[in-house]
């Protein structure tokens, strides 16, 4: 598969874009208003900002509402989900189609910051990093954020027991080779940037500062039966599944919201636990070349 290119697992996953857009949640006041004073654009009026694999724009929305007026670039290679975004017409964004690899709709060193939201993990790769170095201004800052709910997050987590433990099992028993927030390895690229290897006369030239800049802010939820399996629906892994195999999950998740630990309230909704966790790194401004006198 080509780096420009839209992984074939999200390109199918993510088809119902609707669904998508309708079902995934926001993300906390608390947590948003850390990260961008994180990335040096709070009260920065009019500051230039990409939105990086925007997806239906449910962060971009957050950005378009700010007081700062931030002139938005929203990245979009799915096509569907771009048509979701595109309909939203959010004022100051302007809606391209793009991958982290090739941003050719954005000039060199023309931004403020580049946020990825609930996407790093599919791009979290060299030439991904290069790219997005190469639009962000000397001072620039890469932020990244993601909503994890319980049942979708790494092992290395501690959950909340109940459903969301049974769920967490099903959904980590598909063979699944594409690159996911659960399996944290989307942290390696930011050490490969450092890695030297004198034997092939490659020396490290890393593009952002490390270590990564970190928070986190957890939510609770509360949906009903119909709305939560509609939510549980937009994970690609599941998206895909049809037949015999979908009312084999379908009958698993059923079964899970009797067991001991599920929280439901008075309306019959269900408890979702999760956190919002994002990180942030400035770019390493390239040293100017000396001449000789």
């Amino acid at each position: 598969m080509a780096k420009s290119a839209i992984a074939e697992v999200a390109q199918s996953g993510f088809a119902p874009a609707a669904a998508y857009d309708a079902y995934r949640p926001t993300y906390p006041d608390e947590a948003v208003a850390q990260l961008l004073q994180a990335l040096e654009v709070t009260g920065v009026k009019g500051a230039k900002v990409a939105d990086l694999a925007a997806g239906t724009g449910k962060f971009t929305e957050i950005l378009a509402r700010r007081p700062e007026e931030y002139d938005i670039v929203a990245i979009e290679p799915h096509d569907g989900m771009r048509s979701q975004l595109e309909q939203k017409s959010l004022p100051r964004v302007r809606v391209v189609k793009g991958t982290a690899e090739n941003m050719s709709d954005v000039q060199d060193e023309s931004l403020a910051a580049v946020l990825a939201a609930q996407s790093f993990h599919w791009f979290a790769n060299m030439d991904a990093l290069k790219e997005i170095a190469r639009v962000l201004k000397p001072t620039g800052v890469l932020g990244l954020i993601w909503n994890i709910d319980d049942y979708n997050a790494p092992k290395s987590w501690s959950i909340h027991d109940g459903w969301e433990k049974t769920v967490q099992e099903v959904v980590w028993t598909f063979a699944d080779d594409a690159p996911r927030f659960r399996h944290e390895k989307w942290r390696q690229v930011f050490d490969d940037q450092n890695a030297s290897n004198p034997l092939s006369l490659h020396f490290a030239d890393p593009l952002f500062g490390l270590p990564l800049g970190e928070g986190s802010v957890e939510f609770t939820t509360w949906l009903s039966k119909e709305d939560l399996w509609g939510r549980l629906r937009t994970l690609s892994q599941l998206a895909v599944l049809e037949g015999e195999e979908l009312e084999h999950v379908r009958r698993r998740f059923e079964e899970s919201l009797e067991s001991d630990g599920t929280q439901v309230d008075d309306a019959g909704r269900i408890a979702v636990h999760g956190r919002t966790v994002f990180f942030w790194t400035s770019k390493i401004p390239a040293e100017p070349l000396i001449s000789g006198g």
